[in-house]
């Protein structure tokens, strides 16, 4: 048996630690280029922001689809407690499931997206874009994530109706009788079957990217303002509060000044529902009929429930998003090794 030699352990010693195989440092540096790292931080923050908020979120879609002639949903606290009395936990979390397979994706393609675009717009010599081009870089991500995923948007509101009770559409009393509740898929194929094929599962889109548009630019725009004067003095990142703060703070503008065309886009989603009783020509049509039949304050329903879902909702967002880039960023070979 050979003994290892004072003089080869020191060899040893000043080679270093040892790196890691090839095929692992070609997956580091993969997860840790600026795109990918996006796209899986992008994602795991949508997961994780909807599940936070998923009663509000469920709420906030029950307010929005319900008729002036339904009053069964009134007031944020008597809706909660009336969904946890028919529905127990899973009257919170009803839709959650495809919420997350949804914003996985969405927020994916909405973060990547926005950073591609981000570096394609910057000029020699900048780090970061002027106002104008954060709005365009915002509006596009927000255009391209939503055409990516708005039949499983869609299914995800009929689903989280489905046991609701909203005019003449009785879902509570169905749950109550122990009928079986279609699942994404069956939903979605009952939808295609019957409803006019691919173009039921884009029903609502106009409106959706109208509204889209301008609240990803906005969210964008203004997080990113407000990061800058959240940054510490020496310091090249803002604090956890710091991102949280501006998280909340850039939902919450973002979301109500689009807010019309969130209502627009749920309602659309069940035009085709007769037992629901809404019959919208057009996104023009829509809008003179609910400020006739309902006010202007119509157009805001379930705006309640959306800021006090919107704060802790962006909050986690960004959060998760840029603690999961943070961590895939630092993979880096050249950093680490």
């Amino acid at each position: 048996m050979l003994e290892e030699t004072p003089s080869s352990t020191n060899v040893r010693l000043a080679a270093g630690p040892k790196r890691p195989p090839k095929t692992l440092m070609a997956l580091y540096s993969w997860l840790s280029s600026s795109t990918v790292a996006s796209f899986i931080a992008g994602g795991v923050a949508g997961a994780v922001s909807r599940t936070v908020v998923s009663p509000f979120e469920r709420m906030k879609i029950i307010f929005q689809i319900q008729g002036p002639a339904s009053t069964n949903y009134i007031g944020v606290g008597p809706t909660l407690v009336k969904m946890w009395k028919e529905e127990g936990w899973h009257g919170f979390m009803r839709g959650n499931g495809i919420n997350c397979i949804r914003i996985i994706p969405y927020s994916a393609v909405q973060f990547s997206s926005y950073t591609v675009l981000k570096e394609a717009l910057l000029r020699p010599g900048e780090t970061e874009l002027d106002a104008p081009n954060r709005l365009f870089a915002g509006a596009i991500a927000g255009i391209l994530c939503v055409a990516a995923t708005y039949p499983l948007d869609i299914v995800r509101t009929r689903l989280s109706i489905y046991t609701a009770t909203i005019g003449a559409h009785h879902g509570a009393e169905a749950l109550a009788k122990g009928e079986r509740i279609p699942g994404m898929w069956e939903t979605m194929n009952m939808m295609y079957r019957t409803e006019g094929g691919v173009k039921a599962l884009y029903r609502g889109i106009w409106p959706t990217t109208l509204g889209v548009a301008p609240y990803v630019g906005l969210n964008f725009a203004v997080y990113e303002g407000l990061r800058e004067y959240a940054i510490p003095q020496g310091e090249t990142q803002p604090t956890a509060i710091g991102k949280l703060t501006c998280g909340a703070v850039s939902g919450a503008i973002a979301q109500t000044l689009t807010y019309p065309f969130d209502v627009l886009r749920r309602r659309f989603q069940v035009n085709t529902m007769s037992s629901i009783g809404f019959q919208y020509p057009s996104v023009w049509g829509a809008l003179k009929s609910i400020v006739h039949k309902e006010g202007v304050l119509g157009l805001y329903k379930g705006l309640s429930a959306n800021l006090l879902k919107v704060a802790p909702s962006m909050a986690a967002s960004w959060v998760s998003f840029e603690m999961v880039k943070d961590f895939l960023t630092d993979l880096n070979p050249k950093t680490d090794f």
